[in-house]
Parts: structure tokens; sequence; C-alpha cells
């Protein structure tokens, strides 16, 4: 009797093959988990055991940064073609935009969150370098993906998606993180050119995103609905919200001493006259982007790597109302930022639980399928379902 032979295992993936597939969007897994260290910091009242856990936090942020710099890395050396073909879609170059901000939530994390780990003089250090770099990264995507997607993309404003926010908002998170640094200066001029840069930052990324918003709206309401797995990215809208707000009251934070008089208070006016209103919308935006996606889930909307798209723009607008309860004196606000939390809690746990599922399956970092179609038993119209 012959024995068959067992069968030949499967030639290990060579390492620099596995990160064919990462993309940029994997930086919103940093973005959400340096957030859930940063918001929890800006809470009203926790004890010596949460700021523990918020340090933790951010500590796993910046151990993530570090390896998908190196993978990404990797990535651009030996699948260059990849990365320019990346560049070159509509759909995945607006994700540029969060290497920045996952640069500068590490970065402004380690100042917040970190602090009480790392030591002042470190965390002060390495957010200056993640600020810098980030900053500037952001700059050139705000640049750079705009230009692209009207010279080489070949898009429509009626396939406009929130992931065409994602270049715009990334200077408004230098706008909010940079405040944190103006101490750090010398007294005088460089103080007060840094918080003004801060300022022009705010300003240029508000208006960039108002002028993105009404694609996005006209897209949400006018034509098919969005694919099942970019649902999720309706809670980007909150992000340009949360940070604006959250910036303009940083500034004004740190403007007594370094604007001039009466500039200094009136930054403080403004930002509860432009922040009451704009968190007013971003409960509304909130609410309406949940509906979206329990009506995608109950069609079928699976797991991808678009559910961190509910971690760092939750966590913005906690850091909002953090800013608002501090320039009100309400208790309210401090009941919002609390509330908001917990859904950035669950949303972190539900996104990293995934990825972990995915990762250990090896779909996240396998090739592409074709994307299914779901059909709408409502209206007849199909659309994708698919996207990691």
């Amino acid at each position: 009797m012959v024995t068959a032979a067992p069968p030949l295992s499967a030639p290990p993936v060579p390492r620099a093959a596995r990160v064919r597939h990462l993309g940029p969007n994997w930086y919103a897994s940093v973005m959400g988990t340096a957030v859930l260290g940063s918001a929890g910091v800006a809470l009203p009242a926790h004890s010596a055991v949460l700021r523990a856990v918020f340090a933790g936090a951010w500590a796993l942020s910046l151990g993530m940064l570090v390896v998908l710099l190196a993978a990404r890395a990797l990535h651009w050396r030996h699948h260059g073609d990849q990365a320019r073909a990346h560049l070159l879609d509509p759909a995945v170059a607006p994700f540029y935009g969060c290497l920045s901000m996952a640069l500068l939530a590490v970065g402004g994390g380690a100042l917040t969150a970190g602090r009480d780990l790392i030591g002042t003089g470190p965390a002060v250090a390495l957010d200056a370098v993640l600020f810098t770099a980030g900053t500037a990264v952001g700059l050139v995507a705000a640049v750079a993906v705009p230009y692209l997607m009207a010279v080489r993309h070949r898009v429509d404003p009626a396939q406009a998606t929130p992931v065409w926010l994602l270049p715009l908002v990334a200077p408004m998170v230098s706008a909010a993180l940079g405040p944190l640094l103006v101490p750090r200066l010398p007294p005088g001029q460089p103080r007060e050119t840094l918080l003004l840069a801060c300022l022009a930052m705010f300003g240029l990324s508000l208006l960039t995103t108002l002028l993105m918003l009404p694609l996005v709206f006209a897209r949400l309401i006018g034509s098919v609905p969005l694919p099942l797995a970019l649902t999720p990215t309706l809670f980007l809208v909150l992000g340009p919200l949360g940070q604006s707000t959250t910036a303009l009251g940083k500034i004004a934070d740190a403007a007594p001493g370094v604007v001039p008089a009466p500039y200094d208070r009136g930054l403080g006016v403004f930002a509860v006259l432009y922040g009451v209103p704009v968190m007013g919308f971003a409960l509304l935006w909130l609410a309406l982007a949940s509906a979206h996606v329990v009506r995608a889930r109950r069609e079928g909307m699976g797991f991808a790597m678009t559910w961190w798209a509910f971690t760092f723009p939750v966590g913005t607008c906690v850091t909002g109302a953090a800013a608002l309860a501090r320039h009100t004196g309400l208790v309210v606000y401090d009941g919002l930022a609390v509330g908001l939390y917990a859904v950035l809690a669950v949303a972190w746990l539900a996104a990293a639980r995934g990825t972990v599922r995915a990762l250990v399956s090896g779909e996240l970092l396998a090739a592409p399928l074709p994307a299914p179609v779901a059909q709408s038993a409502a209206t007849g119209r199909t659309r994708s379902g698919a996207g990691r």
C-alpha cells in the first residue's frame, strides 16, 4: 500500500509582498487610537486610573504609527507602481491627508495624554517634530490632491463622497494642535506668529471644506446612496465641524499675552459665537449619519477599514464640546463631551476588533475583490457594497 505524501505547505509570502495593498487609509487607525487618549484627557474629570488608560491609548497609537510608517516605506520601495496608482485613484488619493493627521494626532497626544508617561521634555520634542512634519504634509496634500483631482483624475460631482474632505481637514488639525506648542516658544513674535499661523490654517481648511460640503450633501440626497462600505465615511463630515470648534477654543486659550488686546478677548468671543452653532449642526449630522449606518447594516454592510471613520471625527466633537464647556461655563457641554466620548469608545472597540480579526484572516492585506452589488428593494437601484 502506497502512503500519500503529506501536502506541501504553501511557501511563505515575502514580507514585501504582504504590503502591496497597504494603502494610506490605514493611517486612520492611528488617528482613531490617538484621539481615544487625547479626547479622554479633555473630559471634565477623570481619575488617575483613567489617565493611565488614556496614556496607554496614546502609547499604542505611537507604536502603530512607527509600524505603519515602516510598512508604508516598504510599500513605496517595493511597490512603487501600486503607490503611484493610489495617487492617481480618486478614491484613494484623498487618504494621503490621513498621513498628516496621524502624525499630528500622535504628536499632540504626546503633550496631553502621553506627557505623564514620557515626561514633559520628550513630549515637547516629539510633538515639535511630528507637528512640523504633519503640518508640512497636510499643506502639501491640501494643494496636491485637489490639483490631481482637477487635472489627472476623472471625477464627477455626482461621485462626491466625504472622503474628498480628508486632505482639506488636515490643516484644521494643525490649527487645533499648534496652540499646544505656543507656550513652548520664546515670548513675542515667535508665539504670535505660530498662533496666527494656526488661525490662518483654520481659515484655509474651513473655506475649502465649505466649498466641498455642498457636493457631498448633494450626492447624499440627489443621487444613488453611497456604497455600503462607504456609508461610515459620512462620519467624516464631523471632523471639520468638531476640529474647527476645538481649534478656535485652543487658539482663544493661548491668545492672552500672545496677541494684543482687544484681539485676545475677541478670539474668546469668536470661539463661542462660532462653536455653539457649529456644534449644533454637528449633532444634527451625527444623527443623520447614524441613521444611514443603521440602514446600511440592515442591508448587509460588513466590516471595512472605513469603520475607523467612526472614531477620529467623533473624538474631535468631544474636544470641541470640552472647549465650549471651558469658554461658556455650561455644564451641558461637559455632559455632551462625556456622552460623545462613550460613543467614541464603543466605535473604537468595534473598529479595532474588526481590524484585528480581518488581519488575522488575511483579508485586509489581500488583493481587492470585485465589488458585489446590493439591490435596494424600495427603489430598485443598485450600489456597490464592498470595500476595505
